[in-house]
This record gives structure tokens, sequence and C-alpha cells, in this order.
């Protein structure tokens, strides 16, 4: 699954992110640091992975290997 990073807040390293069809969800801090990830900007692409509850597990840049 892929979406567009909405926000990103360097302090808590919290964002949200917004996918094709208008929808916005959030991820937490935790998530974003066990990505690997050293920073977002808005507008980048992401793939993320989405639990069974329906919340981000995971995020890479889509141009990165998928890390699963």
């Amino acid at each position: 699954m892929q979406a567009t990073v909405l926000r990103f807040d360097p302090a808590d390293c919290s964002g949200s992110v917004l996918f094709d069809d208008g929808r916005a969800l959030s991820f937490s801090g935790e998530v974003f640091r066990a990505s690997g990830l050293r920073l977002l900007r808005p507008g980048q692409r992401l793939r993320l992975g989405v639990a069974a509850d329906g919340s981000i597990d995971s995020l890479t840049i889509v141009t990165l290997q998928d890390p699963r």
C-alpha cells in the first residue's frame, strides 16, 4: 500500500499520510523509529504496512527495497 506524507513532526517522529482516495492516517513515532529512516518530508511517497486493526505498522520510502 502507498501513500504521501502529509505531516511529520521531527520532535516526536510521529506523522500522518494521505492516501490517493483522500483518507488520512496517522503513524506513531515508534513505527517511524523502527523504519530506520531519519527524516520525512511532506509530499514524499511511502510504502506502508497496515495491521489488521487498520493502523500503520511499517513504512519505507517507495524507491527503497521493502524490508519485509
